[in-house]
């Protein structure tokens, strides 16, 4: 996709809807001996998600798994659309669509695998990061430079925060339609 074009896909955005594994964290899935699981995440995509609510855009978090410690990262990023053990991300989607009363245009999504597709090909900025699946580059309008876990999500929202200092007019602050 050429600059211009993303630049008006982006333009458009209100809501930023994440993936947690293989996104927010590098995909693995790590145990104690004693069966305890721990999660890595990056402190700059955490950062980045902060700058990106002072903007007033809204963040959600939605994965297939359950996971107390994403729930957790969520609670202190203030992120508090948080959907955990989601067996159809196409249906929160809808969901988020509904209870914001947003258009496809204005979500963008970030995931890494095939379970992802669905939101992908509706959502308004479909973005994969670089370690994502062959199958789900297909459907990204924008395939990051860093891999998921390691500063990926603040990629994205970097360049959501240049476009807002380019075009501070065209990018406002959100508001539901409620």
């Amino acid at each position: 996709m050429n600059p211009y074009d993303l630049a008006q896909k982006v333009k458009r955005i209100r809501y930023l809807l994440l993936d947690v594994d293989g996104v927010l964290t590098d995909g693995g899935i790590y145990y104690s001996s004693s069966g305890d699981e721990y999660l890595r995440f990056n402190v700059k995509d955490g950062q980045g998600i902060e700058l990106l609510q002072e903007q007033g855009y809204k963040i959600g978090i939605c994965s297939g798994r359950m996971s107390e410690i994403a729930r957790r990262r969520a609670e202190e990023l203030g992120i508090k659309d948080v959907f955990l053990g989601a067996s159809s991300k196409l249906a929160i989607y809808e969901q988020i669509k509904a209870t914001e009363g947003l258009i496809d245009e204005e979500i963008a999504y970030i995931g890494d695998d095939v379970n992802d597709i669905p939101v992908l090909e509706k959502c308004g900025l479909a973005v994969t990061v670089s370690n994502g699946s062959r199958e789900v580059r297909r459907y990204a309008h924008y395939v990051t430079r860093a891999p998921g876990g390691r500063g990926a999500v603040r990629e994205i929202i970097d360049l959501f925060l240049t476009i807002l200092r380019k075009y501070p007019k065209a990018t406002s602050t959100y508001h539901s339609r409620r």
